[in-house]
């Protein structure tokens, strides 16, 4: 049964990995396919190799701990960075086995939201905003997190409305999310 049970792990469809501490301690091939990576360069590395900044890393790090604390799953989009450098959008899942601990050990899984993009290239900058606009953040919070004026923020909010020809963030957030089967992704390549 163990022989079937990791061959279920290695072949799934989606990036399983398995961390202790924000280290990776398993992970499948499509984890590691996902990425860019062979699974043995994965494997005893932080996952600050998979975010494009140390910033970014250290930002995302609370996000969620509150629904593992309450052993429930935690779920969110996020933009990850491959071994090439390029960027991709991934939905990622996350469970602990340790609610009382919960970064000690998750099981996460990724799957890419959209392996073909097709839409506008977006700075650095625009990603990061984007990606604090994904879970809700006002300018104000995110120039808070960012260090950066609210008035660069809305700058940046502005780009981005005008380069995905929308109205208004809660429209460009349905549309990046793929809401009602129109999809314009985010081109990770820039």
């Amino acid at each position: 049964m163990k022989d079937l049970e990791q061959l279920a792990f290695d072949q799934a469809p989606m990036g399983l990995a398995l961390t202790e501490n924000r280290v990776i301690r398993s992970c499948n091939q499509s984890f590691a396919e996902m990425f860019g990576y062979e699974k043995e360069q994965l494997i005893g590395q932080s996952f600050r190799l998979l975010y494009g900044t140390d910033q970014e890393f250290h930002q995302v790090r609370d996000i969620g701990l509150a629904p593992l604390r309450q052993s429930h799953p935690y779920t969110d989009e996020r933009i990850m960075r491959c071994a090439d450098g390029s960027r991709i959008w991934v939905r990622f899942r996350a469970r602990t086995l340790t609610p009382e601990d919960p970064l000690a050990q998750i099981v996460l899984s990724f799957a890419p939201i959209d392996q073909k993009p097709t839409g506008p290239s977006l700075t650095p900058r625009e990603r990061e905003v984007l990606m604090w606009l994904s879970r809700g953040r006002t300018s104000k919070e995110i120039a808070q997190v960012l260090e950066l004026s609210p008035r660069t923020i809305e700058d940046v909010r502005a780009r981005l409305l005008k380069k995905f020809e929308v109205k208004n963030v809660a429209v460009l957030l349905a549309r990046l999310s793929g809401f009602n089967g129109e999809r314009d992704p985010v081109e990770p390549n820039t």
